[in-house]
């Protein structure tokens, strides 16, 4: 076996990896729905940011006078069934949802790519034990396994958002450990192990960078589960609790009262909708321009 030395190999993918970025970039810059769909995004962390200096009332005031009033000038969106702006909530339960999908998407990636890498990288029994606790979580339903969590841990986004991490662990794990036993044959792998490059230097600088792509894939979608999760378990009253907004609760007081006012109900339903339909089209944005590049740069 020839051993290409360590710094010869990283000079020519030092050199090679900007093009695959660029080559990545303008395919996914020509996709106007991945565009539109990441412009959205932007704007939803924009919104969650800034949203508290918008001249918007206080989304807890309740005011029982303008109960389910439709939508007017001081109310553009109207008011829920405590007299409360319901556009205000809206943007304080973006500002929630954009917390619980960080929160989340923190959990799943911290437990699920270190763990997925080693296995990838080490194998044998390593791999073996750490594959089939995963194979066991991911037999698991998510939303149910979410539920079974919180009635150990209570109710409160923060331990929802934890057991969401834990439910989608797994699937980093899987994404990360294919893509480190891909890179692990590589020569450049063999050369900087020869080279007596210590295990963690090697996950962290050669096999981790060139796991990205399908991981950055992995996250886009991912994001779009939480945030359902989210609202489903805040329906449920197991996620943010009152009076704190999210889209989850809004729907559970429009739906609770949709015989006294339908409008309410649409409010947050569209802003579900729409926020997983654009990480999805986002996440396929993605997949669709790493395309080839997504394998391991050589």
């Amino acid at each position: 076996m020839t051993v290409v030395p360590a710094n010869s190999v990283g000079a020519v993918r030092t050199v090679r990896e900007p093009r695959v970025r660029s080559r990545v970039l303008r395919r996914l810059l020509r996709n106007r729905g991945a565009m539109v769909a990441l412009g959205f995004i932007v704007l939803l962390v924009l919104v969650a940011a800034f949203g508290v200096y918008l001249p918007l009332p206080d989304p807890d005031t309740q005011v029982l006078a303008d109960q389910h009033s439709g939508p007017t000038a001081a109310h553009l969106l109207g008011t829920d069934s405590f007299g409360r702006d319901i556009l205000s909530r809206l943007v304080a339960a973006t500002r929630v949802t954009m917390l619980a999908s960080v929160q989340g998407l923190a959990v799943a990636v911290v437990l699920g790519v270190p763990l997925g890498l080693l296995a990838g990288y080490v194998g044998r029994v390593t791999d073996s034990v750490l594959s089939r606790f995963a194979d066991g979580l991911l037999s698991l339903p998510p939303l149910i396994m979410a539920l079974a969590i919180l009635g150990v841990a209570g109710p409160g986004l923060t331990n929802a958002m934890i057991a969401i991490g834990i439910v989608l662990a797994p699937r980093f794990y899987r994404v990360a450990r294919s893509a480190a036993q891909t890179v692990t044959r590589e020569t450049y792998i063999e050369a900087v192990r020869a080279d007596g490059c210590p295990t963690g230097r090697i996950l962290g600088r050669h096999i981790l960078p060139n796991a990205s792509s399908p991981l950055l894939v992995q996250i886009s979608f991912t994001i779009g589960f939480i945030i359902t999760a989210e609202a489903s378990l805040s329906f449920l009253g197991l996620g943010v609790q009152l009076p704190t907004a999210s889209w989850g609760s809004m729907l559970r007081d429009a739906f609770a009262h949709i015989h006294e006012a339908w409008f309410p109900i649409l409010p947050p339903a569209v802003m579900i909708t729409v926020t997983v339909f654009a990480f999805s089209v986002l996440g396929d944005g993605l997949r669709d321009a790493f395309g080839r590049d997504s394998r391991v740069s050589r």
